[in-house]
């Protein structure tokens, strides 16, 4: 018989995310055809990954301070140990997220925020060994999950589209 152990998953919900998510989101419409935003994944006609800087949507920066606080729970650590970097995720009606892993460098948790989503704008799929999870985001949700560990995002099968922000976490670098 195989032992199969369920990946150590965490979520919260954000207070104040109604009133958080109304800012991002008007402020990511402001902002996503910016010039200097940096885009990166390019994957079936779209980027996966768009940042846009902290100085125009200020609102990032609730959302880093708490995956960092909830990360240092997670790990044990103090927070002053942590970092943490963030992107946004738009996905449009038939867009889906191929399965992959964030465990390039030194992250140590990765997490996904979430801004608005629409009903069957899909699910985040989490897989470690042949156990899968899904996981049905709501807006104002904060899912973690190990760095390493496999995740995908189902099709948006809805009509809108569907924004999250994804989140690594890892150790401060010595020189910050």
């Amino acid at each position: 018989m195989t032992l199969f152990k369920h990946p150590a998953l965490y979520s919260r919900l954000l207070d104040n995310a109604t009133n958080i998510n109304s800012s991002l989101l008007s402020s990511f419409y402001k902002h996503l055809d910016d010039e200097d935003n940096k885009r990166t994944h390019f994957f079936e006609d779209r980027y996966e990954n768009i940042y846009i800087s902290s100085e125009k949507i200020p609102e990032k920066s609730l959302i880093l301070h708490a995956a960092i606080e909830t990360a240092s729970e997670i790990l044990d650590m103090d927070s002053s140990e942590l970092q943490a970097g963030l992107w946004f995720n738009a996905m449009q009606p038939g867009h889906s997220t191929t399965a992959h892993r964030h465990d390039d460098y030194d992250e140590l948790l990765s997490a996904v925020y979430y801004v608005k989503v629409p009903e069957n704008s899909g699910e985040l799929i989490l897989t470690v060994n042949n156990f899968t999870t899904h996981v049905t985001p709501q807006e104002g949700m904060m899912v973690f999950f190990p760095a390493d560990m496999v995740h995908a995002v189902t099709e948006n099968k809805s009509r809108d589209m569907r924004l999250s922000l994804g989140i690594n976490i890892g150790p401060k670098a010595e020189d910050d």
